[in-house]
């Protein structure tokens, strides 16, 4: 029997994050006419992610397998790329591991991928559920900790210009994925002491390149579970500059030869003025207001990113 539809789940030391998500699944309503199944790719996982999976295994959903991979290439970049290598569905739809589905989650993202053929990959609205409460004017840097809400009108995103969605709950048909992504990702994800993004976009962009359209679809819900230290001036000031330092890497994936001075050069000026323009507009304030340090941090980063890719592609 042929699968329609697989869940999949990357996850690094998950084990008690897993369970809720699982349980999300588990109570998947309208899912009678299709045949599903989750997987879960534990990336190095050095708590009782294993086990947790193995405990569920035991009494799950009779008629939805439930599996378990070791990925032990480091990143979520390769997690997702043996999670497609893996998945049995015509659509492979990705959950973050803290990242919580609506009851018809399922259903709406395949009867999206129905209506919308054209579409290799879409997102929908990821709302943020905050242990905390976060920092006035949050919602300006909301989009670095993948909370994403759009609206309610269906659009296609715009590749050429990095306007893209996430990964943490990310929906792509398995043959637009398999025809367009190259096997090695050159942006791997979050690594120990490394925060640099762009690892969600990459696929996209080759997608993209290849003909197929990335659409947004407002009636995907997923909530997204942040804990306290997301929301602390360090990390926030980290990932801010981590997804800056994506920015030229990202740029030049589909970039012609004569093409990749010229985004250098936009990149290094069109920064360097954003730059100067956040630092005149706050001046003493960046210190002070985290959101406005958060900006800086990503502009400073996308400025910086030519030479990081320089030095990446040296090493």
């Amino acid at each position: 029997m042929s699968v329609d539809f697989t869940v999949a789940i990357p996850t690094y030391n998950g084990a008690a994050r897993l369970p809720k998500v699982l349980e999300k699944l588990r109570m998947q309503s309208g899912t009678e006419q299709i045949s599903w199944e989750v997987i879960v790719i534990d990336n190095n996982s050095t708590d009782e992610t294993a086990k947790v999976v193995k405990e569920y295994q035991t009494h799950w959903l009779p008629l939805v397998p439930l599996k378990y991979f070791l990925e032990p290439e480091q990143g979520a970049a390769f997690a997702r790329l043996r999670a497609v290598r893996e998945a049995e569905g015509e659509l492979a739809g990705f959950l973050d591991d803290d990242n919580l589905p609506a009851p018809n989650w399922i259903v709406q993202a395949f009867s999206f991928a129905k209506k919308y053929p054209k579409a290799g990959a879409f997102s929908g609205q990821i709302h943020g559920e905050f242990e905390v409460e976060p920092p006035e004017n949050f919602e300006r840097i909301q989009a670095f900790l993948a909370i994403r809400e759009r609206g309610s009108t269906p659009h296609r995103f715009e590749p050429e210009k990095l306007r893209l969605p996430p990964a943490a709950s990310l929906v792509v048909r398995k043959k637009a994925w398999s025809e367009s992504v190259p096997p090695r990702p050159t942006l791997t994800g979050k690594l120990p002491g490394l925060m640099v993004q762009g690892d969600d976009y990459e696929p996209l962009l080759y997608m993209h390149k290849a003909g197929w359209e990335i659409w947004y679809h407002p009636d995907l819900h997923t909530y997204h579970q942040i804990p306290h230290w997301r929301l602390e001036r360090d990390y926030l000031l980290s990932i801010s500059r981590g997804c800056g330092l994506a920015t030229c890497q990202l740029r030049m994936i589909n970039a012609k030869s004569w093409q990749k001075p010229v985004i250098v050069i936009r990149t290094l000026l069109g920064n360097l003025r954003r730059v100067v323009q956040q630092f005149i507009k706050y001046r003493g304030k960046v210190k002070s207001d985290l959101i406005a340090a958060c900006e800086f941090e990503f502009f400073l980063g996308s400025l910086m990113s030519p030479f990081y890719l320089k030095r990446k592609n040296q090493g």
